[in-house]
């Protein structure tokens, strides 16, 4: 079996679901990533590419709260 193909039998977690929850969890962890990056952009005395990333990282922290937000709704029932 494909992962394509997974419906929620094997895990028992629909792939909306699922896909959901890794939407957050992606989302998060690029933004921990991210300040990795920001932190080397700006030793290298970088400002441009330290800007990109923070802009990067905003995203991903905006990503990541829109996500919980469906994801609060979806478990209380709406």
């Amino acid at each position: 079996m494909t992962s394509d193909t997974e419906t929620g039998g094997v895990t028992g977690t629909q792939d909306k679901d699922y896909n959901l929850i890794w939407y957050v969890e992606a989302c998060l962890s690029n933004a921990l990533r991210l300040e990795s990056y920001i932190q080397d952009a700006e030793r290298a005395k970088d400002t441009e590419v330290a800007d990109l990333f923070r802009k990067a990282q905003a995203d991903s922290r905006k990503g990541a709260e829109l996500g919980k937000g469906l994801l609060k709704a979806r478990l209380n029932g709406g």
